[in-house]
């Protein structure tokens, strides 16, 4: 009878790649799980949940990113100063004219693992709101989602 012994990757056997996404028009939730997936190395044959065997993620054009609906004003995002009466609240349109790449970094860190290799695994996303990034020296390979973009 043979025996099969089941791999567990280690840290030495990960090679990581770098990927970029452009956000133009993409949807926001389908962007930020496929760039999640990406993150975690759900798409390599060799996934473990235990070990961080994603690739980088460069997310361009944040500030162009598209929402459905009425999400623009609607959809809220929170934050406390953990003072009493310390609530933030702002729209999407308010956080995008302010600070475009956090909308990017908030969906998908709600998607990676609540734990800490989940905030080692957030380290290796990068967004930044216009099509320029200072990641070329990694060659950063294209990546299309084919993702139905939103009219917007």
């Amino acid at each position: 009878m043979k025996r099969h012994n089941t791999f567990s990757p280690k840290a030495a056997d990960i090679e990581r790649e770098w990927w970029l996404v452009d956000a133009t028009d993409l949807p926001l939730g389908r962007l930020a799980s496929e760039t999640a997936r990406l993150i975690m190395g759900k798409h390599r044959p060799t996934y473990a949940p235990h070990v961080d065997c994603g690739d980088h993620v460069v997310v361009i054009n944040a500030e162009k990113v598209g929402v459905t609906g009425k999400k623009e004003t609607d959809k809220m995002y929170y934050r406390h100063s953990n003072y009493p009466g310390g609530l933030t609240a702002e729209s999407l349109e308010q956080v995008r004219a302010r600070k475009p790449e956090m909308i990017i970094e908030q969906a998908v860190r709600g998607m990676l693992p609540k734990n800490r290799l989940g905030r080692k695994m957030a380290l290796k996303l990068k967004v930044y709101a216009g099509p320029d990034h200072p990641h070329t020296g990694q060659g950063p390979k294209p990546l299309d989602l084919n993702l139905r973009k939103v009219n917007t």
